[in-house]
């Protein structure tokens, strides 16, 4: 039962810092998305026919970053005696890129935001590799939600097949629940304080993943 209430938190936590992230930087940076790094293709593919200038190409450049911070991600795994020091880092740089956008003049010079759309690019690509290496520590990817919706789509075909009665189906169909709605309200969350404070508004997600940090399980593994 702790495990799985670990589990919850952790996919909760996660899935609303993605969402948000995600987010965030979409409506406060150029439209760029700084967990789910491969639509970045799409928008720039539709700024290129657009006559896009330079800047569309900046979309590109979250792929290595991202690529990047899964292989730093990795790295600290394996040299550290704690699980999730990865997602320490994460927080760390979050909360970083938080604080720059407050004092450095962000609104006034796009190298700025581009750098710390970068910084928040690297965040969620260490929580990616997170993912990747403890997938048993949550309930499906926490950055992107096709995966999950089509194991909630899944598990609610059996469910009405069997009348709600597989208990199995029911566990896992909740654990999708959970993915989806921790998602759900971080976009919202996101849309919402990106548009009142800006880049700035990424701090609150570096306080989430102390959070997590702090309530996951097993941080001395």
């Amino acid at each position: 039962m702790e495990n799985q209430n670990n589990a919850h938190i952790t996919t909760l936590v996660l899935t609303l810092v993605g969402g948000y992230c995600d987010t965030v930087t979409f409506v406060t940076a150029d439209k760029i998305f700084s967990a789910h790094v491969t639509g970045n293709f799409i928008v720039f593919a539709y700024q290129l026919i657009n006559g896009g200038d330079i800047t569309a190409w900046i979309k590109l450049a979250t792929f290595p970053v991202f690529v990047i911070a899964v292989m730093v991600g990795g790295w600290l795994t394996s040299r550290s005696h704690k699980k999730n020091t990865v997602l320490f880092v994460e927080a760390l740089l979050l909360a970083l890129a938080g604080l720059l956008a407050i004092v450095l003049p962000v609104a006034e010079s796009k190298t700025i935001m581009y750098g710390l759309v970068m910084l928040i690019v690297f965040a969620l690509g260490m929580q990616n590799a997170f993912g990747k290496l403890f997938s048993k520590a949550t309930h499906g990817p926490t950055t992107m939600m096709t995966g999950n919706v089509t194991q909630a789509s899944l598990d609610l075909c059996v469910l009405i097949a069997n009348k709600f009665k597989n208990p199995d189906t029911n566990i896992s169909f909740g654990k999708q629940l959970i993915t989806l709605s921790g998602f759900f309200i971080g976009c919202l969350a996101g849309a919402y304080f990106g548009k009142q404070l800006g880049l700035t508004s990424i701090i609150f997600a570096g306080i989430a993943m102390l959070i997590c940090y702090f309530f996951s399980k097993d941080k001395n593994q």
